[in-house]
């Protein structure tokens, strides 16, 4: 095969890959693993591009308002379904449950159920070492950041390390058509706004600005929060807990994200539905599990035992100064 009719090969399959995530793809990894498939990450880079669009729809409070409701809306499902459900397992829910927040988490645009739980497991496995592909500490803060998910290594899932997952078809379709759940919000988006402008017109928006922001900007500013738990989660912060890689705790993250940012706390235990181990460390996603708790749709939801407690108390207790957490 000539090298022009094989880069026609490999054009034709990344354009595949764009529908179908798995499409002429391996659990292997490249020769390259680090090398970024810029026209792979053509829809990536357009999300970002298409928040211009603000320039020509302009703005109004209607489309603000449910910018930052979707923003929040799909943090929740990032943070309490795809890491807390799918990857840690932390709390259970039925089957039907479980499709409903995979679609929510699938809304985000980072992919697939199934392709983030395995990749987080594996940031576990080998937190802050070379196989770690969003470790600041082993890659630095761009890859960390955004490379790793732009990356050849960073689109396989691995199968391997979420067999209790894959045995879902639901969940394996949802993660192969990764595209399909985000252009269905897209459209939907659109016609809220076309809805919106015409039994309320007096709201100012319609659909293409609702496409921008509600859609577009909201999308770009959830990629970049929830990134910043990789980027920074690692290198900014204090540390409670002793972990053998260097996750901190990150009040301001935190509150970006829901309650990701106690990530040392979470380090030390990573199954325990509740990242604010203490009552004074803000956990929203939490304390939103505990209300669907109550009515039904989750349960058991895992504690903090009892042992972590003693051990992070007897650690602040060492220090003096109320904190054995080391400064980032």
């Amino acid at each position: 095969m000539s090298i022009q009719q094989s880069s026609k090969n490999q054009l034709l399959r990344n354009i595949v890959r764009w529908i179908d995530a798995e499409a002429g793809s391996t659990n292997s990894d490249p020769v390259e693993p680090h090398k970024i498939n810029w026209f792979r990450c053509i829809p990536f880079l357009a999300v970002h591009v298409a928040c211009l669009g603000v320039i020509w729809t302009g703005w109004s409070a209607t489309a603000l308002w449910f910018c930052l409701g979707f923003f929040w809306l799909r943090m929740f499902a990032v943070t309490a379904f795809y890491h807390r459900l799918f990857s840690h397992r932390s709390y259970k829910t039925n089957r039907t449950w479980q499709f409903v927040f995979a679609v929510l988490g699938n809304s985000s645009c980072q992919r697939g159920p199934l392709w983030w739980a395995s990749h987080h497991r594996k940031h576990h496995k080998y937190s802050d070492q070379e196989k770690d592909l969003h470790s600041p500490v082993a890659h630095g803060f761009w890859f960390s950041h955004v490379g790793w998910f732009m990356s050849e290594a960073g689109f396989k899932t691995d199968y391997s390390v979420i067999k209790d997952l894959a045995r879902y078809p639901e969940l394996r379709f949802l993660n192969r058509f990764d595209i399909l759940v985000p252009a269905i919000f897209a459209v939907l988006i659109y016609f809220l706004g076309e809805f919106i402008a015409h039994y309320w017109p007096e709201s100012g928006t319609n659909g293409w600005q609702m496409l921008v922001w509600v859609f577009f900007v909201s999308t770009t500013l959830l990629f970049h929060a929830t990134f910043t738990i990789n980027s920074l989660g690692h290198v900014w912060g204090s540390r409670r807990f002793e972990t053998k890689d260097r996750s901190r705790n990150n009040p301001w993250l935190t509150l970006l994200t829901l309650g990701e940012g106690w990530h040392n706390n979470h380090h030390r235990f990573a199954v325990s539905a509740r990242q604010g181990f203490y009552w004074w460390e803000v956990d929203i996603s939490y304390y939103i599990l505990k209300f669907l708790s109550l009515l039904g749709i989750v349960s058991d939801l895992n504690p903090v035992p009892a042992r972590i407690l003693e051990e992070g108390q007897r650690n602040r207790v060492k220090a003096g100064d109320n904190s054995t957490e080391e400064k980032g």
